[in-house]
């Protein structure tokens, strides 16, 4: 790896050289690796098929729950939530000790001792861990899905960002089958708030519960404004807004 100097950038292919961006930075590299047909035949390379064909395995799961709460995580994720989550998932695809070599899957491993604790706290934006931000004691109901959050006063239980004078806290409920990819996800009413010392308590409930089989996925979101002339505004793209999961039920 090689980084490009001069005025002038490159991003593409120029004969074995690709060019390319990661992390601000413009490089160069030279073509490698394995031949991929030898790869999908070659039988010294049956270990890699395998790992491979587990990863991916993984990482559609991942993207298949990120698809399930994509109208929660819009504007409440970090540019790595994606292999975090695919890092989370090969761990439960590894608890997996039914299927044989190259077909262990997150389906299988959710349901493993060990399986749900590690999706159960999932930060989907680490810039927003939500048990650095909120202290308020809460109940999470998971036949009905409703959270309530007891005696709740923003100006101590909640660490908002400065400019912030309004938060907006709702929850959703999800069904995920990773077998056969199917989801459905509901979401609670959303309750808007200044934050000020008014102690209050919160219910968060749901006209009906999310249908289908599979696992259930209990999330808290928070979101925080400012407030302009009477209108509410969200801070900085919700670069500061918390989704946390909070349960998994199987």
């Amino acid at each position: 790896m090689a980084k490009q100097k001069g005025l002038i950038k490159l991003k593409g292919k120029l004969d074995d050289i690709s060019f390319y961006k990661s992390d601000g930075q413009y490089l160069a590299r030279m073509k490698g690796g394995v031949d991929g047909d030898r790869i999908a035949n070659d039988p010294n390379f049956q270990r890699t098929r395998e790992n491979g064909s587990e990863f991916g395995r993984s990482a559609t799961a991942g993207k298949l729950l990120r698809t399930a709460v994509r109208n929660l995580m819009t504007n409440a994720k970090d540019r790595l939530v994606t292999s975090r989550l695919t890092k989370a998932m090969t761990q439960i695809k590894n608890l997996d000790t039914t299927s044989i070599r190259g077909e262990r899957n997150v389906g299988l491993g959710i349901v493993a001792t060990g399986g749900k604790a590690l999706l159960k706290g999932f930060n989907f934006n680490i810039k927003a861990i939500l048990s650095s931000i909120f202290f308020a004691m809460y109940a999470l109901d998971s036949v009905t899905g409703e959270v309530t959050i007891t005696d709740l006063n923003p100006t101590n239980d909640i660490v908002a960002p400065g400019g912030a004078t309004h938060m907006a806290i709702k929850s959703g409920w999800s069904k995920v089958d990773f077998s056969t990819g199917e989801f459905d996800t509901v979401l609670s009413n959303v309750e808007t708030l200044a934050i000020d010392s008014t102690v209050q308590t919160l219910n968060l409930a749901f006209a009906a519960p999310p249908t289908g089989t599979g696992c259930g996925f209990h999330l808290l979101h928070i979101e925080f404004y400012q407030e302009v002339n009477g209108d509410l505004y969200s801070l900085k793209n919700g670069s500061y807004n918390s989704l946390s999961i909070l349960e998994v039920t199987v």
